[in-house]
């Protein structure tokens, strides 16, 4: 054989190896890169829901405490959300969420509380319904 052509044939092998591992080192950049991506957006969107949630929890509490009422349609949005997160959410989270909605509608049932006896639950502690929700939300977005 020749010894041109065998120098022709060793470039060409080099330029193919050299492409082939340009090629897949760039689309295993893009995989990972795309991985991180769809990861990030999915946890927004879990802090967005869980916001949302604890807004609505924190307002509806508030309500009950001030108003006894047997119409409870309220909750029909805190029930939403909560489907919501039995699509994506950690089993503690939506324990805990149900566990609100348990005490929000127990809250509606009991009797209405003034002022001073507000200030009185907020100083026992008793008004922090969510605190068991935020810290298993923060353990589900910190596993993910």
């Amino acid at each position: 054989m020749n010894p041109a052509y065998i120098s022709a044939l060793a470039a060409l092998a080099g330029a193919i190896i050299g492409g082939l591992t340009s090629f897949t080192t760039s689309w295993l950049t893009q995989r990972v890169q795309l991985r991180h991506a769809h990861r990030e957006a999915e946890r927004a969107e879990l802090k967005a829901l869980y916001n949302e949630f604890i807004s609505e929890a924190s307002r509806l509490f508030v309500d009950a405490l001030t108003h006894q009422s047997d119409d409870v349609s309220g909750l029909v949005g805190l029930y939403a959300m909560v489907g919501r997160m039995r699509l994506i959410s950690h089993p503690t989270v939506i324990a805990a969420a149900m566990q609100i909605e348990q005490i929000i509608l127990a809250t509606y049932f009991g009797p209405n509380r003034n002022f001073h006896e507000l200030m009185d639950d907020a100083h026992q502690g008793k008004l922090s319904v969510v605190v068991e929700f935020s810290e298993a939300c923060r353990k589900d977005l910190a596993a993910r």
